[in-house]
């Protein structure tokens, strides 16, 4: 089992394309994830992306979006070790590991919101998602 090992799910009130052009932009990883070096392994579109990582951790990530009633579900995996020597995994004592697992914890769900804010910009709580609320009713 990974010493880095993240699950996290987040609702946003806009459709499953809108979230994954967020993350479909490669010049956008490095602000997202500034010290890992991700490597597309599976594109799935409107579905999502999966990547193997490098840098501070060695290991595997995933965006996974769901769509749910009037929006998506943004699913975050990330299984990872510390790198070691040459850049190969070298899993982390118990608290170290699970002192990194909180971090990225906390990171994964910073980036969420933050895309959730963002994108939801300007909708009420409650109000369906901008692009459902210029549809005729029918």
């Amino acid at each position: 089992m990974p010493s880095v090992d993240v699950v996290d799910e987040t609702f946003l009130a806009v459709a499953p394309e809108v979230v994954a052009a967020e993350f479909q932009q490669p010049g956008r990883w490095p602000q997202l994830w500034p010290d890992l070096r991700l490597e597309v392994v599976t594109d799935r579109g409107v579905q999502g992306v999966r990547w193997t990582v490098q840098g501070a951790l060695v290991g595997s990530m995933e965006i996974w979006l769901e769509p749910v009633l009037d929006g998506t579900v943004l699913h975050y995996f990330l299984r990872a070790d510390p790198a070691g020597a040459g850049g190969l995994p070298a899993p982390a004592p118990v608290r170290r590991g699970a002192a990194e697992a909180r971090r990225r914890q906390r990171a994964a769900k910073a980036i969420a919101l933050a895309c959730k804010a963002r994108l939801e910009a300007g909708r009420a709580p409650g109000e369906p998602p901008a692009a459902a609320a210029d549809r005729p009713a029918g």
